[in-house]
């Protein structure tokens, strides 16, 4: 199954009077990056979240948040006079080896992470137990985001793979007479030019044009990568840096194919054919 990388989902629940609410963002990155943003008395669990994360996820980068929202409107307002104290001390410590270093404001220390707060029933294992579980239950709505989306981008691919292969035909129809063209362009220009030339001498120029010209090999070979390219949508996944490497060799053919080109048409449909793998390089790159 093909899955995108780009997704959201928010789950919420109701823990003694405060509103749990995780939100989980992903975008595409080349590696599986993960950031957290959790209250501080649930940093202790932030490690057993990221490796449930990557379990499930290979690649994306992940913004996942906690907010908490107190829903009583009588609240309290708590200091932690231990950790206070401790900031104290430390300041204490920097005035006698820095004099000149200027002490900060009562509201600087009210401002540090964790001196006041509304107080929080996240202090038991069984709480730490609804967050983690809350957790698994948005990543659970992210995947099946993921999932829905990479289907979507899984026939958007398939859609212009097939249109690669119309193409293909169709240059394989134009250039089928390719050394009969070569002839008649090629004499076309002498007899302009009231020249006599040896035949046979015409004839090895007439076939080392043709060989020249041949665009066989390349038509083949992006046969070939848009088979692989099925074959890998097909496949289990992570699926991008294979469906990524192949676009580029997709590219490569069609350059080489224009380059190799003595026919309008065929130029054209080079030029078609490198929109159409364009298209094909920017719906992979949100593809895990």
């Amino acid at each position: 199954m093909v899955n995108s990388m780009t997704a959201f989902a928010r789950a919420q629940s109701n823990l003694s009077g405060v509103q749990l609410t995780w939100e989980l963002k992903s975008v595409n990155h080349r590696f599986l990056e993960t950031q957290f943003r959790l209250p501080e008395p649930l940093r202790a669990i932030e490690h057993g979240l990221r490796e449930t994360l990557r379990k499930h996820l290979k690649r994306g980068k992940v913004d996942c948040s906690l907010r908490l929202d107190r829903q009583s409107t009588d609240t309290a307002v708590e200091l932690n006079r231990p950790l206070l104290l401790q900031i104290l001390g430390v300041l204490e410590q920097i005035k006698r080896d820095a004099p000149e270093a200027g002490a900060p404001s009562t509201m600087d220390l009210l401002r540090w992470p964790g001196v006041i707060g509304e107080p929080t029933p996240l202090d038991d294992d069984s709480s730490s137990e609804a967050v983690e579980d809350l957790f698994e239950e948005a990543l659970t709505m992210l995947i099946d985001h993921r999932n829905r989306e990479g289907a979507q981008l899984s026939l958007a691919v398939t859609s212009r793979l097939d249109e690669i292969d119309s193409l293909v035909t169709q240059v394989k129809s134009l250039t089928a007479s390719i050394g009969h063209e070569v002839q008649t362009k090629l004499k076309a220009r002498l007899h302009d030019l009231t020249l006599q030339v040896d035949q046979s001498r015409l004839e090895q120029e007439i076939a080392l044009l043709a060989q020249r010209a041949d665009v066989a090999e390349e038509l083949d070979r992006l046969s070939i990568h848009v088979e692989e390219a099925r074959s890998i949508l097909r496949g289990p996944g992570p699926h991008g840096r294979r469906l990524d490497f192949l676009t580029q060799e997709l590219n490569r053919e069609a350059n080489t194919l224009g380059a190799k080109s003595v026919l309008p048409a065929t130029s054209q449909k080079s030029v078609d054919l490198k929109v159409i793998i364009e298209q094909i390089r920017e719906q992979v790159q949100n593809i895990e």
